[in-house]
């Protein structure tokens, strides 16, 4: 079975039921010599675990694991993110991986750094000036560091230097203490390191999870499409503009990353979106049928706060191999793709079900909400958790993904206040580990969409956080009749 060793059956926590084995190639770079042994046992463990090491990449390579150097820059001619396909001939652009050594000592002086200079009043831009970026990257890191703390500044900063996304950090003097693994999103879970086959099993585990997923965002085009006077018509894009409004003065998007505003780097082209935006949100239209999404920073920068017409987009379905969603055009307007989320925004709602408002027949689901943040406590008698399956709490997966998709889809179709329409609890949400909440909001008469959301976090009845678990959590009562988060 891909994902379990004879050694580690026992104490490794549940593992997918999707992963499959992935053909890998260690790539030595920067740094190589300080991780030796950790190559060599992951190989192995790789290798123990059915996947398939290469000896050097071939055509079909689809995962790279190479080395950068802790605090220093990488030219980005040698970064195998951007490089790498080109360079082995490789028939599709591989996920790389890149394993960087620190010592714990080096690594805590970074993460004082970041919270010394985040603490100050006013903030010096020179606390986040570092070799090889570019010159606008303090305000990136600045504002990662107000959202997520001193980590997120620090993930910011190794990523650009290492000119790679996914960081495989490993602390320890003479042999690994502990690892971090970052990603797109700003995910951070760490691993001890203490019982070594248990940290290479699940070091090996971790890779595989990321490289089974697929993306999701090969939408297809509905005609016929929506007429300009038809669209006129609608409330919801109103409504979804003053939703933007209404987040934005809750301060829960943050600002939109630029890869230019952190390092500069030539186009990337197909090895990451030169910008992606925080979060999305939907909500259904009862005349057309079809949910009224946010599109998708990749495509163009999007202010969430201030979105128009041209940032919105039609989803009447998902693909039946659920590789992206249906849309529909809007005449004479932009019309870019929906966020990556789009699959999993209307899927949730297929085991869920549908009900009678204003002569339409609706998702019990009336808008939802994705957002890289956390739910620090939230009133029970107004608002439902719902857990993701277990396999993701121990080894989350990224955005716009098969697997994203699925998760969410089944956690909100266990949901007692949704399955059962007149459960008087309005808001149900989900956590997903590393990367955010989603949130649902029933129809409620006299509500606008979005508004029992936005209230009920003015009530502090759900209290949004920074912080996104990183791993295992839950909710236990507080001593003010919230439940609160547990975390572990």
């Amino acid at each position: 079975m891909i994902g379990v060793t004879p050694q580690a059956t026992l104490r490794l926590p549940p593992a997918h039921a999707w992963l499959r084995p992935m053909r890998v190639a260690y790539v030595p770079g920067p740094g190589a010599e300080a991780l030796v042994t950790v190559f060599e046992n992951l190989l192995d463990e790789l290798r123990a675990q059915g996947h398939d090491v290469q000896v050097q990449p071939q055509a079909d390579t689809e995962v790279l694991l190479t080395t950068s150097i802790f605090g220093q820059p990488l030219n980005w001619r040698d970064g195998l993110m951007l490089i790498g396909r080109r360079r082995f001939g490789l028939v599709r652009t591989p996920t790389v991986f890149t394993f960087i050594h620190v010592t714990p000592e080096a690594l805590e002086e970074r993460l004082r750094h970041f919270e010394t200079a985040l603490g100050k009043a006013p903030l010096d831009p020179a606390d986040f000036a570092f070799e090889g970026l570019a010159p606008q990257a303090h305000r990136t890191l600045i504002e990662q560091g107000r959202r997520g703390g001193p980590i997120m500044s620090l993930i910011r900063l190794v990523q650009a230097q290492a000119v790679c996304i996914r960081v495989v950090l490993v602390a320890g003097r003479t042999a690994p203490e502990f690892a971090y693994y970052f990603d797109l999103v700003g995910g951070h879970p760490r691993v001890s390191a203490a019982d070594p086959d248990y940290f290479y099993a699940d070091m090996a585990r971790r890779l595989a999870t990321a490289v089974s997923t697929h993306g999701i965002t090969q939408h297809v085009v509905q005609a016929p499409p929506v007429s300009r006077d038809e669209w006129l018509a609608l409330t919801t894009p109103q409504a979804m503009r003053e939703a933007g409004y209404q987040f934005g003065r809750r301060d829960f998007f943050t600002e939109m990353i630029r890869v230019q505003d952190m390092v500069a780097l030539p186009a990337v082209g197909d090895a990451i979106a030169s910008q992606y935006s925080e979060g999305c949100f939907a909500t259904w239209d009862e005349r057309l049928g079809a949910l009224i999404a946010t599109i998708t920073g990749s495509a163009r920068p999007v202010v969430k706060e201030a979105i128009t017409d041209d940032e919105l987009a039609v989803i009447v379905g998902a693909r039946p191999d659920g590789l992206g969603a249906v849309v529909r055009h809007v005449e004479g307007k932009r019309n870019d793709p929906p966020s990556s989320e789009a699959v999993e925004l209307i899927d949730m709602d297929s085991p869920l079900p549908r009900i009678s408002w204003n002569g339409a027949t609706v998702p019990v689901a009336r808008s939802k909400l994705h957002g890289h943040r956390g739910v620090a406590a939230f009133d029970p008698r107004h608002v439902e958790f719902v857990p993701v399956d277990e396999p993701y709490y121990h080894y989350p997966v990224s955005c716009s993904t098969d697997a994203q998709a699925r998760a969410i889809k089944a956690a909100f179709g266990r949901s007692q206040a949704l399955r059962n329409p007149a459960d008087p609890r309005r808001v149900v949400f989900t956590v997903m580990p590393g990367h955010g909440v989603v949130l649902a909001e029933k129809w409620v008469a006299g509500k606008v969409p979005f508004q029992v959301i936005w209230e009920l976090m003015d009530s502090g009845a759900l209290q949004i956080d920074n912080r996104v678990p990183q791993g295992l959590h839950s909710y236990a009562p507080g001593a003010d009749g919230r439940m609160t988060l547990r975390e572990g």
